[in-house]
């Protein structure tokens, strides 16, 4: 069972996960590393918690391998599989589905092919569960005492690319574990916390990395292969990965501790990268998709990138879930039309249930568009580039002052862009505290949450779980 709102509850934990590396399949994100001499060539233990985005799936999402394609561990049909030797020396596919692209997962992969049992060579397991085998597909477990090219000195291995250049992944990797030598337990790694929520918790202290093992905790934001490197090892054997295609908005405060919105696949028809926080539409694709976290209760901010907006019809805004469904946001049903809806056009009108009325300024390709919602009174504000369109103020509570609409009461209400052209299509990047596009300057919410390029309205929030648990 995959639980998406990890620590949501509010509770301490005892540890806490602060970032995480966003990797973009489009940009050909990876960190790589060449093996030294291994402890033991037969064991090693990978562990690391995954937040699965979109991306292509043709050949499989490549979580970690490398030895140009032989050895890999890999989404296949949502599933996991795992090749020794290009599937020759054995293959393994484990049943549980992997699509949930609004969770947290913990995977863990232990080897230890000197088993004389041959289904204890290898054990995945997800959210601390040993993981059963997939049925219907070819299982070969690897021979007894195989040295595999994944711990073998000389042998190149990558972070979701199986060569470090053709990256496969649209994901975002925290806590990532290689260890040397040891076929470890989740328990290791995670832990059940008192209401069944599997849960990390710190384990540098508790594992034996031997030579090869690494630990990336993607607290830094340089590009060199070193210690202040994206792929900086904090294990304490300096094993730093190499860097390609990533930049410092790839690190991100989005952790299985504090889990941030994103935009939804499931009532998208666009094509969402960078971790599902742009969105790219064209002719007759409408729906840039809603937000992964809704919110009835408590007051919220993000901001929308407008990066290309190639059509005279955007809108961004709030759709509400009163009688709407997937599908249909996937077919095109126009948000912008339906009853309890709220959104503000790139003509400078505001709309709701199909009627515009005049509100503010236009805005075009290159301008952010902050959205504050204010549930605890019903309003909702716009801004452009960080001046609060009909002179609204935010913090007036139920006074309102210059909010563009009233909100309809008892309904859940998610971010929501679009394009109103069929005939068109248009980017626009999604920041919920995590932005996919460099930020100039950098504002936190009270909490100290999220990263945004213009003020949090005093009392408003990024929209993420340990916030939802506080003031949802």
């Amino acid at each position: 069972m995959v639980f998406p709102i990890v620590g949501g509850d509010g509770k301490p934990t005892g540890y806490e996960i602060e970032n995480s590396g966003r990797f973009d399949n489009t940009g050909g994100s990876a960190l790589g590393t060449t093996f030294g001499t291994a402890t033991n060539s037969k064991k090693f233990t990978l562990s690391f918690w995954y937040k699965i985005c979109s991306g292509t799936t043709s050949g499989g999402r490549t979580v970690f391998g490398g030895r140009s394609g032989y050895e890999n561990i890999f989404i296949h049909e949502d599933t996991i599989r795992m090749d020794w030797n290009n599937a020759s020396s054995g293959t393994v596919n484990w049943a549980p589905l992997v699509r949930d692209q609004s969770a947290w997962y913990h995977f863990v992969v232990a080897q230890d092919t000197s088993q004389s049992t041959d289904s204890n060579r290898v054990k995945f397991y997800i959210n601390g569960v040993q993981a059963g085998i997939r049925s219907g597909v070819n299982l070969s477990y690897p021979a007894q005492n195989l040295e595999s090219g994944y711990n073998v000195s000389g042998v190149d291995f990558f972070l979701s690319s199986y060569n470090g250049t053709a990256a496969e992944v649209n994901a975002y990797y925290a806590d990532v574990y290689f260890v040397d030598g040891q076929q470890y337990a989740p328990t290791v790694f995670g832990e059940t916390d008192d209401n069944g929520v599997w849960i990390p918790k710190e384990a540098k202290d508790d594992v034996s990395f031997g030579n090869n093992g690494f630990f990336l905790e993607f607290k830094q934001t340089g590009t060199g292969t070193n210690s202040s490197g994206i792929g900086a090892d904090t294990s304490g054997n300096d094993n730093h990965l190499s860097v390609a295609g990533l930049a410092a908005q790839d690190i991100t405060t989005d952790t299985p501790t504090n889990n941030f919105a994103t935009l939804n696949s499931l009532a998208s028809i666009a094509t969402l990268s960078e971790g599902n926080c742009k969105a790219v539409t064209t002719d007759g694709e409408r729906m840039a998709g809603p937000s992964t976290i809704g919110f009835e209760n408590g007051k919220w901010y993000m901001e929308y990138k407008i990066t290309d907006i190639n059509s005279v019809n955007v809108i961004v805004g709030i759709d509400n879930d009163s009688g709407r469904s997937f599908h249909e946001f996937r077919d095109n049903v126009n948000f912008w039309d339906a009853s309890n809806s709220y959104g503000y056009q790139n003509d400078g009108n505001k709309r709701t249930t199909g009627v515009q009325a005049s509100y503010g300024n236009s805005y075009t390709t290159g301008d952010i568009i902050g959205i504050a919602v204010d549930m605890d009174n019903r309003k909702i504000y716009f801004s452009k580039n960080g001046t609060y369109q009909n002179s609204g103020d935010p913090t007036t509570g139920s006074t309102g002052t210059g909010s563009a609409f009233d909100l309809t009461d008892g309904l859940t209400y998610f971010f929501q862009a679009a394009d109103q052209d069929s005939a068109s299509g248009f980017t626009v990047e999604a920041n919920f505290g995590n932005p996919s596009f460099s930020i100039s300057s950098g504002n936190s919410d009270a909490n100290g949450y999220g990263n945004f390029e213009y003020a949090v309205p005093s009392g408003y929030y990024a929209l993420c779980t340990k916030n939802l648990a506080e003031y949802g």
